[in-house]
């Protein structure tokens, strides 16, 4: 969308420009015509979402921060003494400028009363998820409502407390959702009413569950602001016309993301591109090329959440802990398929396993938002819609709001969790809440969680939204910091130096070897002559101090690991569910205060760890 918004500012001759605070944005057009006619207002209002991802980020918005993924790099933030004041660059305004400047025009403007107000609501859903941004990421920030100039001292104004500036986001999106007049919108890519309701049950749910698990005693309750999410969640639930996309053979969540238009059933709003304006994203490039970005795999501690379809868990199962590839992929979760491959994945005809040599170092290979042909695997080639809001979240904010009020009842999971777990090809457990607590999820997820119902939520947030840059905030929330720091372990393997036939197809698929000698065995044992260009080879370690693909004795067999020497530098203490505030902000503003345990250069040394 972002692309597209593009192409249509220069079909409306105006251009803009906001750098900082105090800078007035520059048209070509006078300031009367813009904003005393409803096509200036309209075509200013095309300038706000610049503020939104591009596709290319969304993807990159989990490809490290997430508690799912071994990946090839350690994020700066967590990485042992590697991040601090000077090392964040995100304390940037001038997309608030450029609202705001838009909102104090706005309000003069002579245009009919009803439009004014939903361009105005444009503006106000739009400084609403700046400044949820903003929170999030740093707590306390100054709340400025209007543009400010050379002099005014707002310019050096102190932080305003979180109170303050979320109760002014709320009414920002109260606002937004009592007077955007777009309700439907065929291609997905403007905000509508309805993505304001949306976007307001995102942000209390967050601030609910964060005032809640951080015991954060404010004015405004944790359970008002849940309630508040529950209340707008339910708004479109019972009035938006929006229901979860499905189809009779089981592909619906696949097509979700692979899908050049979006799926109007449940998408809101998404990030579109086109292949006619020349507009690509690089999800086959990010998703297949080991030689790209830092290649995340999914570790097996997360696959291990996936129901079976029957709805229990898959770690019920006796001798879970070392079934293979094949075994394990068999009557799950459907989404399990739609967003790795698994054996019988296809591409362009011909079966497509994970790139066990190059991109799948442990085995687990994502797709989600990967097409299924080949031509943008190593070049910017994708037309694929991306969803920035789904229906889906909706159910799920509502249910999580829910149950963390206390008031979650069967009904309520029917209509939400139910729905969600019926599309993923789930038959059991759809009609009413959970009574029993998982011992695998409170094991090796939330051992402080103790309703049932708050645990399979959360279990289902992680299936339904991997991907879609909601992970991060999810576990800082929720007070979980410590997920980030999982060991990285991925896919069972029966024996080294022997081939392997993954897909239990009847022909090898991948050797791993320790060694020269090994590797000429494992040849030996199969016709290598037919299968070498078929089957993989992958060196691999049981020095779990040194580099590279590592095996980690389990049974009889082995799990693959990655980098193992370096989960003693991974860190995550009490200061890092924020970022700290760039050092050049306070030497300009000194009136701007660090927060805690970011001061005077500190770095995420770990010394505060939960």
């Amino acid at each position: 969308m972002k692309n597209i918004f593009y192409y249509m500012l220069g079909a409306s001759l105006l251009m803009l420009s906001a750098c900082s605070l105090d800078e007035d944005p520059q048209t070509s057009l006078g300031k009367d015509a813009v904003f005393n006619s409803d096509g200036g207002l309209q075509a200013y209002s095309y300038s706000f979402y610049d503020g939104l991802p591009t596709a290319n980020s969304i993807q990159q918005s989990e490809s490290s921060l997430v508690d799912y993924f071994a990946t090839s790099s350690i994020s700066g933030f967590i990485h042992k003494g590697a991040f601090n004041e000077s090392n964040e660059t995100s304390w940037s305004w001038s997309t608030l400028r450029n609202i705001n400047y838009f909102i104090v025009n706005c309000e003069k403007s002579t245009v009919k009363e009803s439009v004014k107000n939903n361009y105005l609501g444009l503006a106000r859903f739009f400084r609403a998820y700046f400044y949820y941004d903003k929170v999030t990421r740093y707590g306390d920030v100054p709340w400025i409502d209007k543009p400010l100039d050379v002099d005014d001292p707002e310019l050096y104004a102190a932080r305003d407390s979180r109170e303050k500036v979320m109760e002014n986001v709320y009414a920002d999106l109260q606002f937004a959702e009592q007077n955007i007049t777009q309700a439907k919108e065929s291609t997905c890519t403007l905000v509508t009413k309805w993505v304001a309701y949306a976007l307001a049950s995102r942000v209390a749910l967050f601030e609910g569950t964060y005032r809640k698990y951080h015991n954060l005693s404010l004015a405004t309750s944790a359970a008002t602001w849940l309630q508040r999410a529950a209340e707008s969640a339910q708004y479109v639930m019972t009035n938006g016309g929006y229901s979860l996309y499905t189809t009779s053979d089981g592909t619906a969540y696949r097509q979700l993301f692979t899908s050049d238009n979006p799926k109007t059933a449940e998408i809101m709003l998404a990030v579109c591109s086109s292949a006619s304006l020349n507009v690509y994203h690089m999800a086959n490039w990010q998703w297949n090329v080991s030689t790209y970005g830092n290649c995340p795999n999914f570790i097996r501690t997360y696959v291990n959440t996936y129901l079976m379809l029957d709805g229990t868990p898959y770690t019920n199962k006796s001798g879970y802990e070392t079934e293979d590839f094949y075994e394990e992929c068999q009557n799950r979760d459907y989404r399990l398929s739609a967003s790795m491959r698994t054996p019988g994945y296809k591409r362009e005809g011909s079966l497509a396993l994970p790139d066990f040599a190059g991109y799948a170092r442990i085995g687990y290979h994502p797709m989600k938002f990967c097409v299924d042909s080949k031509a943008g695997d190593a070049t910017t080639n994708n037309t694929n819609a991306l969803p920035l809001f789904r229906y889906a979240e909706v159910l799920l904010n509502y249910a999580e709001a829910k149950a963390e009020l206390g008031t979650l009842t069967d009904d309520d999971w029917a209509k939400t969790i139910g729905l969600l777990r019926a599309r993923g090809g789930i038959t059991a457990g759809l009609k009413t809440k959970p009574t029993t607590i998982d011992p695998y999820m409170k094991a090796n997820y939330f051992p402080t969680v103790t309703d049932p119902s708050i645990m399979e939520i959360r279990r289902e947030r992680a299936v339904e939204l991997c991907f879609e840059g909601f992970r991060f905030d999810d576990i800082r929330r929720w007070d979980c910091g410590k997920l980030l720091l999982m060991p990285w372990k991925g896919m069972y393997i029966a024996a080294l130096n022997k081939a392997l036939d993954v897909d239990h197809n009847g022909t090898p698929d991948v050797i791993y070897y320790t060694d020269a000698a090994g590797l000429t065995s494992a040849k030996a044992g199969i016709d290598w002559n037919t299968y070498k260009s078929t089957c993989a080879t992958v060196k691999v370690t049981t020095d779990l101090t040194a580099s590279g693909v590592q095996v980690v004795p389990q049974g009889n067999g082995y799990y693959l690991a990655w980098d193992s020497q370096e989960n003693a530098l991974r860190v995550f203490g009490k200061k890092q569910y924020l970022y700290p505030i760039p050092s050049l902000v306070m030497v300009k503003n000194p009136n701007i205060t660090q927060n805690a345990g970011w001061e005077n250069g500190s770095s995420n040394d770990g010394s505060d760890a939960e």
